[in-house]
């Protein structure tokens, strides 16, 4: 480690001779702040002393978001062979689970790769034109992206997506913690509505590296096949719907909580979504009144259609309604964004209710958008400084008449 301390010292050392060679110090700095924790201190004013730093929350938040990861991996190479016949849904889970996990990474770590390329390269330039240091920001949403992407989503999209994002959804607000929008969601936002073929429908969701697929497989997601039955309510479509989510078939509550079905890469498992919880909320760094909240929220919009059912989309138990989509993905790890997220602990309990119930509403009324979490959390990211206005303003009149009286 001394010999790297030293290789960082001499860099720094030569970078700072000339003013041209100056402006490219947050490229040395940016690698030298991830592998060693930075030396500078407060010299002066009251401060407080923590071992927390931008740096360890970023690092923390991926932690949390490696089990999605790995097991979404394993996902892509499952549903593949799903789709090409080389397994049945009756066969054991970890039947080719070397050949699944291999085949996973091939598909999914260009993805990562892509995302974190073009996004750091953009926030690398930006840097060195207005000469601050790199912000440790994207490390998290680099991740996040190719997470709520479809497998098949070209590497171009990742590209054009992520460019997108950090332009237009974080660098024009003024970088790192001035965004309005969580800057993952933006990136699927604009390539939903830009190329709606490419992230949605039957197809995009499983690898079938143009194979023939199995006679009747469909690589529609969960919510896709549920979506039909409100185009779609002939008896038969309903029927061969609401089978598929039985006990012991396909998109089983069980099925859906392992996850072992076609979605984005890691927002299928909701076991490796509440590991990641855990290790948020044992940190500090997720909220849990604001995941606690949304579930609430998404539960009871979901109760409320169960007892007006007029389609098979409202029949789906409240419970398993939840562990379908991207619903605890996003309320794990989108939700409790602490820049775009509510601020205040009213607000926070406002904020993810409302996007609970916005998710589940959207979902199930719109059968052209059968997941609704990205535009309801989207939403509620603008609406998140209202709440707390509203919330701040009701402390101060509260204390206000306090006040009054204490002096009448």
């Amino acid at each position: 480690m001394k010999f790297l301390r030293k290789i960082f010292d001499n860099a720094h050392h030569a970078l700072q001779k000339s003013e041209k060679t100056k402006k490219y110090f947050p490229l040395v700095d940016a690698v030298d702040t991830l592998m060693f924790t930075p030396k500078e201190t407060t010299k002066n004013g009251a401060h407080i002393r923590d071992s927390i730093d931008l740096k360890r929350t970023m690092m923390t938040v991926i932690i949390a978001l490696i089990p999605c990861l790995l097991f979404g991996m394993w996902n892509v190479g499952h549903q593949h062979f799903l789709a090409i016949g080389s397994i049945t849904t009756d066969s054991a889970l970890g039947e080719l689970f070397f050949d699944k996990f291999l085949f996973g990474a091939i598909k999914v770590l260009p993805v990562v790769i892509v995302s974190y390329g073009v996004g750091l390269a953009i926030e690398f330039i930006f840097c060195i034109k207005n000469g601050h240091a790199i912000q440790e920001g994207f490390l998290v949403s680099g991740m996040l992206i190719p997470l709520i992407m479809p497998v098949g989503t070209p590497l171009w999209m990742i590209a054009v997506a992520t460019i997108f994002a950090v332009l237009i959804g974080k660098e024009v607000f003024g970088g790192t913690g001035m965004n309005i929008l969580n800057i993952a969601l933006t990136a699927r936002a604009f390539l939903f509505f830009a190329y709606p073929t490419m992230m949605s429908g039957d197809k995009v969701w499983v690898a079938t590296e143009n194979l023939a697929t199995v006679d009747g497989f469909s690589g529609a997601t969960a919510l896709g096949h549920l979506a039909t039955t409100i185009a779609d309510k002939s008896a038969e479509n309903v029927q061969a719907v609401t089978s598929m989510f039985t006990d012991g078939s396909f998109y089983s509550l069980g099925n859906s909580i392992l996850g072992a079905i076609p979605g984005s890469i890691g927002e299928t498992s909701v076991i490796m979504c509440l590991l990641g919880a855990a290790l948020l909320i044992w940190t500090g760094i997720g909220s849990w009144r604001i995941m606690l909240s949304m579930f609430i929220g998404g539960w009871f919009m979901a109760y409320l259609f169960n007892l007006t059912a007029v389609n098979a989309f409202m029949e789906v138990d409240p419970m398993h309604q939840l562990m379908l989509g991207g619903f605890m993905f996003g309320l794990v790890f989108m939700a409790t964004d602490p820049v775009t997220a509510a601020q205040t602990n009213t607000g926070k309990y406002i904020y993810g209710f409302l996007a609970g119930v916005l998710a589940i509403l959207i979902r199930v009324v719109n059968p052209a958008y059968p997941e609704g979490v990205m535009l309801a959390i989207l939403f509620m990211n603008v609406m998140a400084p209202l709440i707390d206005h509203y919330v701040i303003q009701a402390n101060i009149k509260r204390r206000i008449n306090r006040v009054k009286v204490k002096t009448a």
